[in-house]
């Protein structure tokens, strides 16, 4: 006997009610059809991208879908649902504002966070009231920032000290690498690795060990090498040596070449001259790495004690002195350039003036009374002075004169001031004459001393001026 069969009672009851109810009671019953899976694309969701739930075979002509946050299908936990018939979407108490829910049942998530990682469950209704339910799970990954090498000693002291590398910062899920010098670890007792491979620990480091390190983080989505990080190994500074290709070198011959001998690396090489830093001269050069020194030409300046000094972090050390010696010959020794330019200027500074000198007698030679015909007339020279010395015209006044083959005064210029008896002219003062120079090199009150190509006498003779009225020139 078959059970009775009629029309099922209808009501009105909301739509994410009866979905609910459908999905309660078809829970557990197996498809016919292709199952209903849920796919994440992309697969692996990096933090602050886009990605997409996507339904793979939804029932055709379905009623609605539903998504949940969870694997709960409750109200509380409802994103979004969609309804065919009216083709409306409904947002859940779930819905965070960046959820879109397409009609064929994928579900968009924009701008995923670590927040969103977890499962979602998709209900579809079908058309004959039964519900399809799949989950699916999201896991969303950080993107690794820039990992960066801390060190607790960056300048440790060789064979003494321990360092310890950590490459941070911590994040989770995240794999750790390290290399030296562009190689991965070497196997070695000296060198370990925490569990988590995000520390690093040298034991008694050495020079060989300075580096450079890098450390490698890497998750599903991000891979992130660091910087390179160097050690600073400090250690002792072994003494150079010094080498010279000659010890004793001719003046003005060369080239010497001095080179500063070390095995050391990493350090910086200065030089020493006689005990203080070597200022470079005419003729030195260096290198590049300042471990050679080149004297070319060589002066006798540049003998002396030479020494080299290598240094790191950590100390410095000298070489021993290594001395060069130059040798000359002092009645060799050449002229230099300024030396003979002088020369030729002082020559023919003296060519110029003999040359003057010998125009000058020339021109003048006429002039020049001859020695044996000196002449010895006594002038009176008030009337030759006119407004400039006027002397009392009386009985007994002293007039002045001059002989010695010279030019009348009244042809001076300029004229002397005045020739009072008490009066002395300035040693300095210059006379000319149409023919020569006359300067005052002293005075009494009876004489001036004159200097020219003559000796110039001028003093008194007592006599009155009218036993010289007719010997004025007119």
């Amino acid at each position: 006997m078959e059970p009775p069969s009629g029309p099922a009672s209808r009501r009105h009851v909301p739509w994410n009610r009866l979905l609910l109810a459908v999905s309660l009671l078809t829970f557990g019953t197996l498809p016919t059809t292709a199952q209903l899976t849920i796919e994440v694309v992309p697969p692996l969701a990096a933090e602050g991208t886009d990605i997409l739930l996507l339904a793979h075979n939804v029932t055709k002509n379905s009623l609605g879908c539903t998504w949940y946050s969870g694997e709960r299908v409750e109200n509380s936990q409802l994103i979004a649902s969609y309804r065919a018939d009216t083709n409306v979407t409904t947002k859940g108490p779930a819905h965070s504002g960046r959820e879109t829910l397409y009609p064929n049942g994928t579900l968009l998530i924009q701008h995923v966070t670590q927040k969103d990682t977890g499962s979602y469950t998709l209900l579809i209704l079908k058309n004959d009231l039964r519900t399809e339910r799949q989950t699916g799970h999201l896991h969303v990954h950080p993107v690794l920032p820039t990992p960066v090498i801390t060190s607790n000693n960056s300048s440790p002291w060789e064979h003494k000290d321990t360092v310890v590398l950590t490459c941070g910062p911590e994040t989770q899920d995240t794999s750790y690498m390290w290399w030296i010098n562009d190689q991965s670890l070497p196997s070695s007792t000296r060198l370990e690795l925490s569990e988590d491979k995000r520390t690093l620990t040298v034991f008694s480091v050495t020079r060989k060990d300075t580096g450079p390190y890098v450390c490698e983080a890497r998750n599903p989505v991000s891979v992130r090498r660091s910087d390179p990080f160097t050690l600073q190994v400090l250690y002792p500074v072994a003494r150079p040596s010094l080498q010279a290709s000659n010890t004793t070198v001719a003046e003005h011959e060369g080239p010497v070449v001095l080179t500063c001998l070390t095995d050391e690396t990493g350090v910086s090489i200065r030089w020493f001259f006689k005990g203080q830093s070597l200022l470079l001269t005419r003729g030195m050069t260096l290198s590049l790495d300042n471990s050679t020194l080149t004297i070319d030409p060589v002066s006798r300046k540049d003998a002396g004690d030479y020494e080299c000094e290598v240094s790191n972090r950590a100390n410095s050390s000298k070489s021993d002195p290594h001395r060069l010696s130059v040798t000359w010959q002092e009645n060799t020794q050449a002229l230099n350039v300024e030396t003979i330019v002088g020369i030729v200027i002082g020559l023919l500074l003296v060519l110029t003036l003999a040359a003057a000198l010998g125009c000058f007698l020339f021109l003048h030679r006429g002039n020049w009374p001859p020695a044996s015909t000196a002449v010895h007339q006594k002038v009176d020279i008030q009337p030759l002075l006119g407004e400039w010395a006027k002397l009392p015209h009386t009985p007994g006044a002293k007039s002045y004169f001059f002989s010695q083959d010279v030019v009348p005064l009244v042809a001076l210029s300029p004229r002397p001031p005045y020739l009072m008896p008490d009066h002395q002219l300035p040693s300095t003062r210059n006379y000319y004459a149409p023919t020569q120079m006359f300067t005052v090199k002293s005075t009494t009150k009876q004489m001036w001393v004159i200097s020219s190509s003559r000796q110039v006498s001028l003093w008194t003779v007592g006599k009155s001026l009218s036993e010289t009225q007719d010997r004025r020139p007119s």
